[in-house]
């Protein structure tokens, strides 16, 4: 049985896709620019290469913003957004083979169009994997999903009971899935906890993610009592307490940020991606950003605390991790693997 690999595996490369003027971040374009190519600086620090989606008509461009130096393998592609946390493909471990797998991926329930997306993993990634793509027609996205090394699956129930990804398919039918496709050994499903401005219908990687040592880092509302998420984020604290007693909680500031039309933006710590041993973080220029690396620095010990300013990324309603999917070791074929050490290169 293949089983989800945790995001703390070894790692490769992370795969992004470049924004563009045809995109939502039109608007904010050249400070979304100078986020990616700060985390892409970032995920190279961290001795990984980053796989880039992008137009051919980009490319040019995009090399002559990256420093020398970089790591970057530029695929050309075409894509409806650069959430590729929710449609590029996750990597499973069958006895001593990495597999992609992919879910089919409607926007959210719909919301979106996504036909583009849809088609990156089959039309321009596959081909980078040692392994054949496998394919579920569960529709579900990579950012719903929360793994640790013994299996443990964290998910949330708005998300997946919303009719519009897989109609009404039970919480009981969601856990024999996981448990059959992703090799889950157990499954939570929380009950509580949203973001408004949240178009996932509350990722749990906006909410709850594990930690080494049996640890629970959680986006929690204490230092906003009066906030409206307060009573939900709560909840979900002591969901948490109660659903995994033997972990230890690390609670993460909420930050709030309006837009300039006045709607809250759903700007979440815990939108983090570890990459190999760092964990590369999302900040937004607020008073809370110290204390939640602080409290991020006290859950991973071991590893490096790496700020990303991502103020322009909420602006669309999603942060780091929405933005990015992690690709373990020996899951490339050799001739990528190398070339995303030898600098910037195009991949025909």
């Amino acid at each position: 049985m293949k089983t989800l690999l945790p995001e703390w595996t070894n790692l490769d490369a992370v795969i992004l896709a470049w924004p563009h003027e045809q995109t939502d971040w039109a608007p904010w374009l050249d400070s979304v620019t100078n986020t990616y190519l700060s985390l892409i600086d970032a995920i190279n620090t961290a001795h990984a290469g980053v796989i880039l989606l992008c137009r051919e008509r980009d490319q040019a461009y995009v090399k002559s913003l990256l420093k020398p130096n970089s790591n970057v393998l530029l695929v050309t592609a075409k894509y409806n957004d650069t959430w590729v946390r929710d449609y590029a493909f996750l990597t499973c471990q069958l006895e001593n083979k990495r597999v992609p797998f992919e879910f089919s991926f409607n926007g959210w329930g719909n919301k979106f169009d996504a036909s583009l997306d849809n088609q990156v993993n089959q039309k321009y990634l596959a081909r980078l994997c040692r392994q054949p793509l496998q394919s579920e027609a569960l529709v579900c996205e990579g950012g719903a999903l929360e793994i640790d090394e013994n299996g443990h699956l964290l998910s949330t129930q708005l998300c997946l009971t919303n009719p519009q990804r897989n109609g009404d398919l039970s919480l009981e039918d969601y856990h024999n899935q996981f448990k059959q496709v992703l090799g889950a050994s157990h499954v939570t499903v929380f009950e509580n906890g949203h973001l408004d401005g949240d178009d996932t219908d509350g990722h749990i990687d906006t909410l709850v993610r594990f930690a080494p040592n049996q640890g629970l880092v959680i986006q929690s509302s204490q230092n906003r009592p009066e906030d409206k998420h307060f009573e939900g984020l709560n909840a979900l604290v002591k969901e948490c307490e109660q659903q995994l007693p033997k972990h230890q909680i690390f609670e993460l500031p909420l930050p709030l940020i309006n837009n300039q039309d006045g709607e809250r933006l759903p700007a979440s710590y815990a939108n983090f991606l570890i990459c190999n041993q760092t964990v590369i973080c999302p900040i937004y220029n607020q008073p809370e950003d110290k204390d939640a690396l602080a409290v991020i620095q006290k859950a991973y010990p071991s590893h490096q605390i790496v700020p990303i300013d991502c103020l322009p990324l909420v602006q669309q309603f999603g942060s780091l991790h929405c933005v990015t999917m992690q690709v373990p070791t020996d899951t490339l074929i050799p001739n990528v693997q190398r070339a995303l050490t030898q600098g910037v290169v195009n991949y025909d």
